[in-house]
This record gives structure tokens, sequence and C-alpha cells, in this order.
């Protein structure tokens, strides 16, 4: 039992740092960009706000949203991250490790920077 818990533990924080790198990150803006256009537009005070316009039509539209949307990319990518680790286990569990370790920094460092800013 307690395997099963720290394993969904680690998928969980895998899964939340894959989804994070592929929909957020700017390393890898080069796979969103043929299907996103992003706009900036800036207010009175100087803020500048950036949204997202989806390109095209069809499976380019639909990819264009799955990339937009942190939930949907989320089911993909957990699944493509359990898919690899079922089928393909030694070669998965070096990928899982480093990307739940990194999710679990970010999360650290998130709590620390709002401990901080307060």
């Amino acid at each position: 039992m307690v395997q099963s818990w720290l394993l969904f533990f680690v998928f969980g924080l895998a899964s939340f740092r894959l989804t994070r790198l592929i929909v957020f990150d700017k390393i890898t803006s080069f796979i969103r960009k043929p299907f996103h256009e992003e706009i900036e537009i800036s207010d009175d005070e100087g803020n500048i706000d950036t949204y997202i316009k989806i390109k095209g039509t069809g499976l380019r539209s639909w990819v264009g949203e799955l990339l937009s949307c942190y939930w949907c990319s989320g089911i993909w990518c957990t699944l493509i991250l359990y898919g690899l680790w079922w089928f393909f286990p030694q070669a998965a569990e070096p990928l899982i490790i480093i990307l739940a370790v990194a999710g679990l920094a970010g999360i650290i460092e998130s709590i620390i920077s709002m401990i901080i800013d307060k």
C-alpha cells in the first residue's frame, strides 16, 4: 500500500512538472509557436498582459487548444508518462524521478517566495 501511494505522489509531481514545462515554460515555446500567437497588450500603467490566440483550424486548432489548457495537457502528459513507465520502465523511471524532483523543487520555491514576499 505504501508503495502505491508513493508511486501516486511521484507520478503526480512528475505530471505536474511536465505539464507546466509544455504549457508555460519559455524553453518549450517552440512547441507552442506553430499553434499559438502571443499578443501583448499594455495598459495605462505600463503593465503588459499576454494573451494567446489559437492559430488555424481543424487539427492545428485542436492542438492549440490542448496546449493552452493546463487541465487538458495534464491528462495527456500523465497518460504519456504512465504509458512510458508501463511499456519501458527502465527508461521511464529516471525521467519520472527527474520531473518529480523538479516539480517538488518548483513547489518549494513557490512557497518560499510567497513567505518572503509577505
